[in-house]
Parts: C-alpha cells; sequence; structure tokens
C-alpha cells in the first residue's frame, strides 16, 4: 500500500516542469559560455533556462551580459528548453525594441520563449543610478502601459497609442510571434496586491522572498486555474527532502520548480555542477 501511495505522488510530481535560473555575471556575462549552459541543461533534463535581466549592481558587476544576446545564443544549441528573462524590468525598455526582440526571439527558438517582466532591483544601481525612474509606483504604471502596448504590437495590426508614457503610430508591427509569448510576473514578498492583480491579467505569477525560500502555505493562496505558478528552493544536497519540497510546492499549487543558481550561493564551477546534476527529480525518482 505504501507503494502505490508512493507511486501515487511521484507520478503527480511529474507534471511539475523544472527551470535553472542563473546571472549572467563574471565569467557566464559571455553568450558563448551561456550557449553551452543552456546545452547541458537540456541535456541534464531541464525543463526551462531563465537569464536575469540587469545592467548596472555594484555588488556583482562590472561585468553583466546581455540576457538578449545570451539567450539567442542558447537558443541555437538547444531543441526543446523554454527560454526566458527572469526577470525583465519593462519600465526602462521601449515597447518597440521589446516587441522586435521577443518576436525575433521567438522566431529563431521556435515558440520557446516566456517573458519574465518585474520592476526592477536592486536601487538605486538599476534606476536613479542610470537616469531611470525611482519610484516604484511610476515603474508599476510604465510596465502596465507598455504590457498592453506590448501585446497590441504583437498582434501585428496598425496601432495608435497616446499614453501617459508612450507615444505610438504604426501600421502595424510585422513579422507577428510565430507562437504566443507567455508573460510571467513577479511579486515580491510580503506579497502586495499590485503585482498580484498584474499577474491575473497574464500568464503566470513568480513569487519571491530575498531572505529565505517560501513555504508551500504561502504559495497556495497564489494558485490561479490556468495560470503558472513558478517557484523553487536550492536542492541537491538532500534528495529524500528534496523529494518532499517539491510534493508540497506541488500540491500548494506550483507548476514551475525554479532553481536558484544564485552567484552568492557558491562559485560558479559549482553552480555549473548543480545545473549538470540535473532536476532534483528526474524520471520521478530523487537526484542523488
Amino acid at each position: 500500500m505504501l507503494d502505490q501511495e508512493l507511486h501515487k505522488q511521484l507520478e503527480n510530481l511529474r507534471v511539475v516542469r523544472f527551470a535553472v535560473n542563473l546571472a549572467p555575471f563574471g565569467e557566464w556575462c559571455d553568450p558563448n559560455i551561456l550557449a553551452t549552459l543552456a546545452a547541458e541543461a537540456e541535456q541534464a533534463g531541464w525543463d526551462g533556462f531563465f537569464l536575469w535581466d540587469h545592467i548596472n549592481w555594484d555588488r556583482w558587476g562590472p561585468q553583466i551580459g546581455d540576457p538578449w544576446i545570451g539567450l539567442a545564443a542558447a537558443a541555437l544549441r538547444t531543441e526543446h528548453i523554454k527560454l526566458g528573462t527572469m526577470v525583465t524590468p519593462v519600465f526602462r525598455r521601449r515597447p518597440t525594441q521589446l516587441a522586435r526582440q521577443t518576436t525575433s526571439l521567438q522566431q529563431l527558438c521556435q515558440g520557446r520563449l516566456i517573458l519574465g517582466v518585474g520592476l526592477g532591483a536592486p536601487d538605486p544601481e538599476e534606476s536613479s543610478d542610470l537616469g531611470e525612474a525611482a519610484s516604484l509606483g511610476l515603474r508599476a504604471e510604465m510596465t502596465d502601459e507598455c504590457l498592453a502596448l506590448l501585446q497590441r504590437l504583437w498582434t501585428g495590426r496598425p496601432t495608435i497609442h497616446r499614453g501617459k508614457f508612450y507615444r505610438l503610430k504604426t501600421r502595424g508591427f510585422l513579422p507577428r510571434p510565430p507562437h504566443p509569448i507567455p508573460i510571467w510576473i513577479a511579486a515580491t514578498f510580503p506579497f502586495q496586491p499590485g503585482p498580484l492583480a498584474r499577474a491575473a491579467r497574464h500568464q503566470g505569477l513568480v513569487p519571491a522572498c530575498f531572505d529565505r525560500a517560501l513555504t508551500a502555505a504561502e504559495l497556495a493562496p497564489l494558485a490561479r486555474p490556468g495560470q503558472d505558478l513558478v517557484a523553487g528552493a536550492w536542492t541537491g544536497d538532500a534528495p529524500l527532502r528534496d523529494r518532499e519540497l517539491v510534493q508540497s510546492y506541488h500540491q500548494a499549487g506550483v507548476t514551475w520548480w525554479l532553481e536558484p543558481l544564485d552567484p552568492w550561493r557558491a562559485p560558479l564551477e559549482e553552480l555549473r555542477r548543480r545545473l549538470r546534476d540535473g532536476p532534483p527529480l528526474k524520471g520521478g525518482e530523487p537526484r542523488a
């Protein structure tokens, strides 16, 4: 009876997809290295490969790679794995530029792109130090207008827009993305109504807490039918504990496990070994 119950639990776990999330900093700023890491992630059984989107971070700079070039390189070295930013502060990107970039990348990777979106951090390096908006409220307004306009541009139809932050008149942006591009919205614990409402208008929610891993009880209220819930924690040291943790997240409604290969966790070579080890569960079994 116990074996049957364990088998049922493992079958349920297989519906969770597993991804790595890493920073293109230091040696990993080179798009050639990022392409190799993406190929290794696909070979190891990961379902997604995501890159941070930063420009200027005192603690981890100044070697920072562009995630869009890195993802383009990764697209050419992989076949199945999902690719995306985790996350892009769209308040410091022009909607027209982002529409062209995402469409071209979606063509290149043949429909595997996911666009993660946030309000940007840390401050002030990524905002006022670059001449960008410092107010989170202002950034939130810019983000909402940018995303609404971006989705109109993806249709390829003629567009006239006269908004608070952006103005545009075009006969249409072509080509259209060959496949829909899901948008995932980041929200930081303790969760505020704004990011949650923004996520409800799109395809996914990425809850984050910078001090610790979120608990299943904290994640469960965030789950919505038909929407991806993306969360995870560092694994690989205790396979049985990892299995229980993934199981609890899955029961809470998590659809994507996001393994945080944060630069402060370990040297890059150790993070690379974790990537090569593959997901905490592979083929229904805990990773050794």
